[in-house]
């Protein structure tokens, strides 16, 4: 048996022996300011017909909310980059082997470097999901370091698209994703069947601890919906629709 399968299936029968959920209520989940939950946000317009103006539009709404960060396609990196002011906190961020994850680990590394030297000061990659259903966990495992590598220090994230993975394939890919040196677990693209749950973060946090970051994205679209997700273990939430959420609470 490989190390890598061994690490699985150990973690697989932990989570199966020991993983239980139960969802909050609202009334007894955390309560988080408007300003705090700015922090927690990646502002995130990867729409792929999103044009230049509209690019230039987004970062114009985004700049007086000081969201974490703003995600974009990595053609608009330098875009965003030039907008923001030279003192703006918040960060730009990528994304790699989006949304399919299926182009080769030498692409993905590729992008990763070419994104860096563009002013990418994270990376969200996509891993590779067919090869991770069909139990090759060694190229998955090598998919992700080829990124890691490539960032030489800065954050990468994870995106397992639990939307498409049973439990055990959920477990596999976190295990996967914190040997390969990974900083963020995330659960989606956007552009799945479907997005975060609170039972998918819940069950990412008890695989990966406090050893990374969980990032819940795909359908957040509201302060409760980002509330639940942080109460559930989310560290970082990936959203389009942050202005709206900050908007109800200010």
């Amino acid at each position: 048996m490989s190390f890598l399968l061994e690490l699985v299936e150990n973690e697989i029968k932990r989570f199966k022996d020991s993983f239980q959920f139960e969802e909050k209520k609202l009334d007894g989940i955390i309560d988080i300011a408007s300003s705090d939950m700015a922090k927690y946000i990646d502002q995130t317009l990867l729409k792929p017909y999103a044009t230049v103006e509209e690019i230039e539009d987004f970062v114009t709404k985004s700049i007086k909310y000081d969201f974490y960060s703003l995600c974009v396609p990595p053609c608009y990196v330098g875009t965003v980059k030039s907008l923001l002011p030279s003192d703006s906190k918040t960060k730009v961020i990528t994304v790699v082997g989006f949304p399919h994850g299926n182009v080769t680990m030498e692409m993905k590394a590729n992008e990763t470097r070419l994104a860096i030297s563009d002013g990418a000061q994270e990376i969200d990659m996509v891993i590779n999901i067919g090869f991770l259903k069909s139990g090759d966990y060694e190229y998955v495992f090598e998919d992700i370091k080829s990124v890691t590598e490539a960032a030489q220090g800065i954050p990468v994230k994870v995106i397992i698209e639990t939307c498409y993975l049973s439990n055990a394939e959920k477990v596999a890919a976190c295990v996967l994703a914190k040997e390969a040196g990974a900083d963020f677990v995330k659960t989606s693209t956007g552009f799945g069947t479907s997005g975060a749950t609170v039972y998918d973060v819940s069950l990412m946090k008890f695989v990966v601890g406090n050893k990374m970051g969980v990032k819940a994205a795909g359908g957040i679209r509201t302060f409760e919906d980002a509330l639940k997700m942080i109460s559930a273990g989310a560290n970082r939430i990936g959203t389009s629709k942050g202005i709206e959420i900050l908007e109800v609470v200010n």
